[in-house]
C-alpha cells in the first residue's frame, strides 16, 4: 500500500483535530480581566485646554 503525501496531510489534520478536542489544556484557558485603561480623560483635556489657549493667543495677536 503506497503512502501519497495527501493522506499523511489528511492524517496530521485528523490527529491534530482529535488532540484538540480532547485536550484538557485546551478547556483550562480562559481569558484574564481587561487591562484598566491608559488614561482617565483629563490628559486629554489638558491638551485640548492648551490648543484652545494657544488659538486665542494667536487670535489676539493677530486682532490687535
Amino acid at each position: 500500500m503506497e503512502v501519497t503525501s495527501a493522506s499523511m496531510v489528511a492524517a496530521a489534520a485528523m490527529l491534530a483535530l482529535i488532540f484538540a478536542v480532547c485536550s484538557p489544556a485546551a478547556m483550562a484557558q480562559s481569558a484574564g480581566p481587561a487591562p484598566a485603561p491608559a488614561s482617565d480623560g483629563t490628559s486629554i483635556d489638558q491638551g485640548i485646554a492648551y490648543v484652545l489657549m494657544l488659538v486665542a493667543l494667536v487670535l489676539t495677536y493677530i486682532i490687535h
